[in-house]
């Protein structure tokens, strides 16, 4: 009991006075989201072209398993990280994650593939989560947007990189196994700084809670759940909205590649293409979310919507690289007003005794879309063709940002700033 009650005494909130472990979380967020980039170019052409599936709705079904083992364990992480500590869901992500790369590479058949995809979404679901929650918790409630930004920064980023890389890679040597490679890498490095360098972060919310001036809210899981998807008007808002955005984003990933290919590009054009949404995604998230903490959610998350609308449309309506690669500016811009925006506007709108399992719930919808947008965009494709699957989705993208628009109030931002206020003055 003194020790815990020493080490809470001696904890300090803030990026500043936590930027060693800051920055070493921020590392291995880019080797989390470098993971997902081994499979952003290269995979939908895989199953096209070595495995011969003619079915875009069977080809997307990687997407759908990652998806919804995603989102399964988006919405577990919270709770076990409150119960089991954040560091100890970390490893264990990492070493669930271990084998895909290997199972990408060398998997026989399909089902391999789609039962890597799996596994990454464990992988993603516990270690991606880890390292947001993990970095929320260092800061405190006056830097959430920045955290969160630099946060998805990193792992983003590496998503566009290794997304480029791998269609580099695979134009010259082939779609497997030497693209997937790189995941070997970005594996073992995730797991051995994770196992060897991280520090918990229970510590630092327990200082919160206790400087919190609201006082503990002691609630179920249950009704934590209710409240982060229909309870409150604020965490439904952001609730759906990042269900539509990943349900776009789902889209993209197995459409997109396929929609280029049909127009004759090449595997290194697709894959730049694919590296510029998620790089001006990543890249902007440092700046999206600071201005956040500054401006307010509501407005960045809502004009969000209707850019990644805007450049869905004109993606679907447009022919040849260069419309293509506006409109993955645009794609890459609206998302990154979105994202962190998102996540920060959960946080504000969570007491920190529950806040890793609000998040948690929260993460469980956006994640959901991948499924959503990659079952959904496959048999509209199939019925109609890949560009009326990419409008139909850009549609409601666009009506997305108008539930938000009449459904968030921005008290949830006003009020964490008064928090952080009254915390730095006790």
């Amino acid at each position: 009991m003194t020790s815990d009650s020493s080490a809470s005494h001696s904890i300090r909130l803030g990026l500043h006075e936590n930027w060693p472990q800051f920055s070493l979380l921020v590392l291995i967020n880019a080797f989390v989201g470098g993971m997902v980039g081994l499979e952003r170019t290269v995979v939908p052409l895989i199953g096209a072209e070595e495995f011969k599936i003619a079915s875009t709705t069977v080809v997307v079904s990687f997407i759908v398993s990652f998806g919804v083992v995603k989102a399964l364990a988006n919405l577990v992480s919270g709770h076990f990280a409150d119960l089991y500590g954040r560091k100890h869901m970390l490893v264990l992500g990492w070493l669930v994650g271990l084998p895909v790369p290997f199972m990408i590479a060398w998997g026989p058949s399909w089902g391999w593939i789609v039962a890597a995809n799996a596994l990454l979404g464990i992988n993603q679901g516990f270690a991606w989560s880890m390292t947001v929650i993990m970095k929320i918790d260092l800061v405190g409630p006056k830097s959430r947007g920045l955290a969160v930004g630099l946060n998805e920064f990193a792992g983003y980023l590496a998503v566009g990189v290794t997304a480029f890389l791998t269609g580099y890679i695979a134009q010259h040597y082939g779609l497997r196994p030497q693209p997937f490679y790189l995941g070997i890498c970005y594996a073992v490095l995730g797991l051995g700084l994770s196992v060897l360098t991280v520090r918990d972060t229970r510590h630092h919310v327990s200082h919160e809670v206790a400087h919190h001036t609201a006082g503990s809210e002691a609630i179920t899981f249950r009704e934590v759940f209710r409240r982060a998807s229909f309870g409150d008007r604020n965490l439904f808002a952001a609730s759906q909205a990042g269900l539509v955005n990943n349900l776009n984003d789902g889209m993209s990933w197995g459409i997109f590649p396929l929609f280029f290919a049909a127009f004759g590009l090449s595997v290194e054009r697709i894959g730049i293409l694919k590296a510029v949404y998620p790089a001006v995604w990543g890249v902007l998230q440092t700046v999206t979310g600071p201005l956040s903490d500054r401006w307010g959610r509501k407005g960045l998350i809502v004009a969000g919507m209707w850019v990644q609308a805007a450049g869905l449309f004109l993606t679907a309506a447009t022919r040849g690289f260069g419309w293509w690669l506006l409109a993955s500016l645009l794609l890459g811009l609206g998302t990154a007003m979105v994202y962190p925006t998102l996540i920060a506007s959960v946080s504000d709108a969570s007491h920190p005794s529950w806040r890793a399992r609000s998040l948690s719930v929260y993460r469980f919808w956006r994640d959901l879309g991948y499924a959503i947008g990659a079952l959904s965009g496959g048999i509209i494709a199939d019925l109609f063709g890949p560009a009326w699957a990419i409008a139909a989705i850009g549609v409601v993208t666009a009506v997305s940002g108008v539930v938000v628009a009449v459904s968030m109030v921005e008290h949830g931002h006003i009020s964490a700033v008064a928090e952080a206020d009254n915390v730095e003055n006790r």
